[in-house]
Formats: structure tokens, C-alpha cells, sequence
């Protein structure tokens, strides 16, 4: 069965003191969750285990991300994580303080059952 993409959400969070990329993209991830009601699965009948949903997280230094943790802030669906090169580090030299942005897209895949619905490809 195939899949398409319904979904795009984006965030944007930070880490203002520990310069912690974990905690920003956490914060990312939630801001982008935040921005979305989606009613679609109960109305068409789809439950949310059948969801697919990848996860970017762009921050300057995406090895130091915690995926697991990063998984576990997404509610539903079969979620994967993956960390790019991306957001942005502030430094701050008269407090030799570096913060921390991170960038979150979140897109669900849903698959597409035969005759049950269709998408238009206007």
C-alpha cells in the first residue's frame, strides 16, 4: 500500500543557557506538535499506528542529539529521527554564553487505501 504525505509541521526551539541540542530540538519538536488538531485519521477512519512520521531536526551539531529522546516526544504514529546540519548557534562574547536553535519538521505519512480516498493532484 502506499503512502503519501498529509502532514508538514515546523517549530522552532532553544536552549538559551546549557547548550544542550537535545533540549532545543525537544522544544522544536513540541512547538511544531502545537501547531497542529489533526482530525482527519478518525474522520477517514485511519488509525495512528498506521502513520508514518519523520522527524528532521536541524542544529549545528547534530551528533550530539539524543534520538531516543527525541522519539519519545512524538504521541503517535511509528516515528524515526533524523538529525542534520542546521539551526543556528548564537554566541554571545561579553557573557561567553552560546545558544542554542533548533529547527523541527515534522511530516506524517499516511497510507492510502484503494477506493477509499483519493487525493487530487490539482
Amino acid at each position: 500500500m502506499a503512502e503519501e504525505r498529509l502532514i508538514l509541521e515546523m517549530g522552532m526551539g532553544n536552549d538559551l543557557y546549557g547548550m544542550d541540542y537535545t533540549k532545543a530540538a525537544k522544544r522544536a519538536i513540541q512547538d511544531a506538535l502545537h501547531h497542529s488538531s489533526i482530525v482527519m485519521f478518525k474522520s477517514l477512519g485511519i488509525s495512528h499506528e498506521e502513520m508514518r512520521v519523520q522527524v528532521t531536526i536541524g542544529v549545528q551539531d547534530p551528533g550530539k542529539l539524543d534520538i531516543d529522546a527525541l522519539v519519545a516526544e512524538l504521541p503517535r504514529g511509528r516515528a524515526q529521527v533524523v538529525g542534520v546540519q542546521g539551526g543556528l548557534n548564537v554566541h554571545d562574547p561579553d557573557n561567553d554564553q552560546t545558544h542554542v536553535i533548533a529547527t523541527a519538521a515534522i511530516e506524517a505519512y499516511v497510507p492510502m487505501k484503494p477506493g477509499k480516498w483519493k487525493l487530487s493532484q490539482a
